[in-house]
């Protein structure tokens, strides 16, 4: 089993930045793949991005590129998201997620294990 908590969510104007962090216990953090979907009212949980377990491969949603990064260190079993020129479309409550592998899934039933979520509100 893996346990995920996520943090760092709030209330920010448009324009503005946030960093969320998860962390992870339960396992080694090292082997596993982490990811950040993202769900906002009304809507389908949707992939915002991925990260391998060494760091070296990212993959992100085209909605996000070039606004948010993901990051990881394994010393500390946390992964992050830093989030800049936030929208008012970014407000949703997101989730980290963790699997086992060595692909960067973007579907939501590939992955294994999630957080409680975190609310983003993005004031316009």
């Amino acid at each position: 089993q893996v346990q995920l908590v996520e943090s760092g969510g709030g209330l920010v104007q448009a324009g503005g930045s946030l960093r969320l962090s998860c962390a992870a216990s339960g396992r080694t953090f090292s082997n596993y793949a982490m990811g950040w979907f993202r769900q906002a009212p009304g809507k389908e949980r949707e992939f915002v991005a991925a990260i391998g377990w060494s760091g070296g491969s990212t993959n992100y949603a085209d909605s996000v590129k070039g606004r948010f990064t993901i990051s990881r260190d394994n010393a500390k079993n946390t992964v992050y998201l830093q989030m800049n020129s936030l929208k008012p479309e970014d407000t949703a409550v997101y989730y980290c997620a963790a699997v086992r592998t060595w692909t960067l899934p973007v579907l939501e039933k590939m992955w294994d294990y999630w957080g409680q979520g975190t609310q983003v509100t993005v004031s316009s």
